[in-house]
């Protein structure tokens, strides 16, 4: 639970159907779903780290480590680990798509700790979803690959589809966050719009997003 395993899985899935789609063969999709996953791992078990305190105040419910059911040095130990395992698999499809991995993964891991409270909580979101599409356009199979650069549309709406995740992650949460004290923007606009209409307006544009990737990828393509 830790982990975030639905959003480790949905990643992973979305990425590897996403590598298929471009043309990787299976064995290289699949390299990349595993890395999704494994990366989509530490960022959840690193959240969960970080709000063990803030999870426990608001019992937050499914959250292991704020409920002491899970020691904190377990998840820390775990989390190393699959970070010396995340590396090897990210290069194991190109040192320049591996790299734009790792970077996204960063971002994220950055985004647990920083801008989160504020209006600009949406910057580490759109910035590692942005790095998705270079990671899959440069990759191949083994360390040595090399592909193109992504198209500058599909980084634009795979940016824009990071912002809209961030919102609908984030809808849950929006009364603990308003407690705390947040200004950041999915509670920016369900103050004004409401939770159930936020919701529907962020999977909406979710899903246009969505088709708009796929339109991309069928007529420009992923690569330049």
């Amino acid at each position: 639970m830790a982990a975030h395993p639905k959003q480790a899985f949905v990643t992973a899935v979305g990425l590897g159907v996403a590598a298929l789609a471009s043309g990787r063969p299976l064995r290289e999709a699949a390299v990349v779903a595993a890395t999704a996953a494994v990366g989509q791992t530490v960022l959840g078990w690193h959240n969960d780290i970080v709000d063990r305190e803030r999870d426990a105040r608001h019992q937050t419910p499914r959250k292991p480590i704020a409920e002491g059911r899970i020691d904190t040095g377990t998840v820390w130990y775990a989390l190393v680990v699959a970070v010396l395992l995340v590396v090897p698999l990210s290069i194991s499809t190109g040192v320049t798509a591996g790299t734009c991995y790792l970077a996204a993964l960063v971002v994220g891991i950055l985004g647990n700790v920083v801008l989160r409270q504020g209006p600009l909580s949406w910057l580490p979101w759109a910035l590692s979803f942005a790095l998705y599409p270079a990671y899959l356009s440069y990759g191949g199979w083994g360390g040595g690959a090399e592909g193109d650069p992504p198209q500058v549309a599909v980084v634009v709406a795979a940016a824009l589809l990071g912002v809209g995740v961030h919102v609908v992650r984030a809808i849950w949460g929006l009364v603990a966050d308003q407690e705390d004290g947040w200004g950041y923007l999915p509670l920016m606009l369900g103050r004004r719009l409401g939770a159930s209409r936020l919701l529907i307006l962020a999977g909406t544009y979710c899903a246009a997003v969505l088709a708009v990737l796929v339109i991309l990828g069928q007529t420009v393509g992923l690569r330049q």
